[in-house]
């Protein structure tokens, strides 16, 4: 079975987050234009009370589309006990919401790399708190996917586990169904570091995926990571049509077929626009035809 085709609307997300002058309807009447099968949803755009989530699914409904996976970005490196507390409790009521939505994943992040934490010290709080959730994951028939991250829009620290060492020494200590890997090839380029072999280490359990093509605005990516201590992402980075950028997606989609993988893959693109979403639709179109068969 082929992979089915989700958008993400990264070109709007302060629209929809900080200045709220596009809902989350508005999106989907957007995105039900693609031709995708899916619109994957963050959590910085989801009204907790029940009318804005019936809508909401209502909408979905309406357009015949899915909600594969909830893109949460749960802070597990918080060094306060409490608000680390508060960051496992929210991200239990986002496994209702996307159960709620029919999604099958919720992303997990590792958290911020907060200056002065230890790097065993974080790992070990963040695969207590990943497994702390999985029952809870289980019950409500939800995977938590954790993404190989760059940084939150709105974070100010860039992702703990944002190398592939820290993050692979995460993901090696959590043995369950109920949690996979949210596989983004632009996020290991961003660490200095192989999307290819990235792939290859987790490959077997990549249970959905990010497409996304990157550009240097200026400057190199060691100029991006010298300003990793930014809210948000560098002024220097873009993201644009997916095919046109630094990744290689026949080598990807050719190792993720070999494996199997039959599961969604979202776009996170068009950044200028609608037009360029499209064309990394078309693309992505093409591709899976090439590599995937029924």
């Amino acid at each position: 079975m082929k992979p089915k085709l989700a958008a993400f609307p990264k070109c709007f997300m302060d629209e929809l987050c900080v200045h709220r002058t596009m809902t989350l309807g508005d999106w989907i009447e957007m995105g039900s234009t693609l031709g995708v099968q899916g619109l994957e949803f963050y959590s910085g755009f989801i009204e907790d009370n029940e009318a804005f989530l019936r809508e909401t699914k209502a909408s979905l409904e309406k357009h015949r589309l899915q909600m594969p996976m909830l893109c949460c970005s749960p802070d597990f490196t918080e060094l306060d006990a409490d608000l680390l507390e508060e960051q496992i409790t929210r991200e239990r009521r986002m496994i209702e919401i996307t159960s709620f939505f029919g999604g099958c994943f919720c992303r997990v992040l590792s958290g911020q790399r907060r200056p002065g934490l230890a790097v065993e010290t974080g790992i070990a709080q963040v695969v207590r708190a990943i497994k702390s959730l999985l029952p809870f994951a289980k019950k409500h028939g939800v995977v938590l996917s954790m993404e190989n991250h760059y940084k939150d829009s709105y974070w100010r620290y860039p992702e703990f586990a944002q190398k592939m060492a820290v993050f692979t020494a995460i993901i090696e200590q959590i043995d369950s169904p109920w949690f996979g890997i949210n596989y983004d090839p632009s996020n290991t380029l961003l660490a200095g570091e192989d999307p290819l072999e990235m792939l290859d280490r987790v490959k077997h359990r990549v249970v959905s995926m990010h497409a996304s093509d990157r550009y240097l605005n200026s400057g190199t990516l060691e100029d991006l990571r010298r300003e990793e201590d930014v809210v948000g992402y560098a002024s220097r980075l873009s993201h644009g049509v997916i095919g046109k950028g630094l990744n290689d997606y026949d080598k990807i989609f050719s190792i993720l077929n070999s494996v199997g993988f039959s599961s969604w893959i979202s776009i996170e693109d068009g950044m200028n626009g609608m037009e360029e979403m499209r064309e990394s639709v078309q693309f992505l179109r093409r591709k899976i035809d090439q590599h995937f068969t029924d």
